[in-house]
């Protein structure tokens, strides 16, 4: 089963689709879950920010919507999500592939908690367990992602470092300059910890980042003003149908059997 996160416009992909709620350890998900099909594959779908927007980035259930996915089965999660570019090169309307991340976030991005989580979750959770994110995206995902989106004529960025800041604030001026400085390539305030929470659970992970805006403007062009929500939804929603179409050609073409790092992330990971 592939596991989608998104925004509501992504529902009319899925053939057969009914909803289904997922109780969790950790309460309630973002959303129900619409479970379909997309050709031979079954997919669910979840609406990240629920499907009245009502979570901000730093209230998403992050532990209850990546353990729910796990729960019905899900292998391989595609996360699309808007960004901001940290680059002139990288422009509003342009996709990019992040094969890294700088988190800037304060969540709790851990299911392997100790005895605490032992008794919570049963022993498999019990303990220390210590992941490696070298590669914290699946590079199966990621190089299917590419070629399918080049091959549909999309500017599409082959890799990258996206910034995860806490939200629901946009960057100021100076945070965005030092992450520039640091030539990181994209903000965002969403993809941590869901990114780390699927390898901790041996799902893959990859994330669609359509860039939506500069973050807070070019200094050498003073007609490109920082970002808006209104600027943001408006883009997003001007390559909604580019996104969708995308999914529907990428998910044919993954392997059945997966021979990525992230199915065997828990191997030699306990002390």
């Amino acid at each position: 089963m592939i596991g989608i996160f998104g925004g509501s416009g992504f529902y009319s992909l899925l053939e057969g689709a009914k909803e289904k709620a997922v109780e969790t350890p950790f309460g309630k998900t973002s959303s129900k879950i619409t479970i379909g099909r997309i050709g031979n594959t079954d997919v669910a779908f979840m609406a990240r920010h629920g499907t009245k927007h009502e979570y901000p980035p730093h209230k998403i259930p992050y532990k209850a919507n990546v353990w729910a996915f796990k729960e019905l089965g899900v292998e391989r999660i595609i996360s699309p999500t808007a960004v901001g570019s940290l680059k002139p090169k990288i422009k509003p309307g342009e996709f990019l592939v992040p094969n890294q991340f700088i988190s800037f976030t304060q969540r709790d991005d851990s299911f392997y908690d100790g005895p605490e989580a032992e008794a919570k979750l049963g022993t498999k959770f019990g303990g220390t367990v210590h992941i490696s994110p070298a590669e914290p995206y699946c590079p199966e995902l990621i190089k299917i992602i590419v070629k399918e989106g080049r091959k549909m004529g999309l500017t599409v960025h082959n890799g990258g470092t996206l910034v995860v800041i806490q939200g629901p604030r946009f960057a100021s001026s100076a945070e965005s300059d030092f992450f520039r400085r640091n030539e990181w390539d994209v903000i965002n305030m969403t993809s941590y910890p869901e990114l780390i929470l699927a390898r901790e659970l041996e799902m893959c992970y990859a994330n669609i980042a359509i860039i939506t805006d500069y973050d807070t403007g070019l200094k050498d062009n003073p007609n490109i003003k920082p970002v808006t929500i209104e600027e943001i939804v408006r883009v997003f929603r001007q390559n909604n149908e580019k996104i969708k179409k995308l999914i529907l050609n990428i998910i044919p073409k993954l392997p059945k059997e997966r021979n990525c790092i992230c199915a065997k992330a828990l191997e030699g990971a306990r002390p």
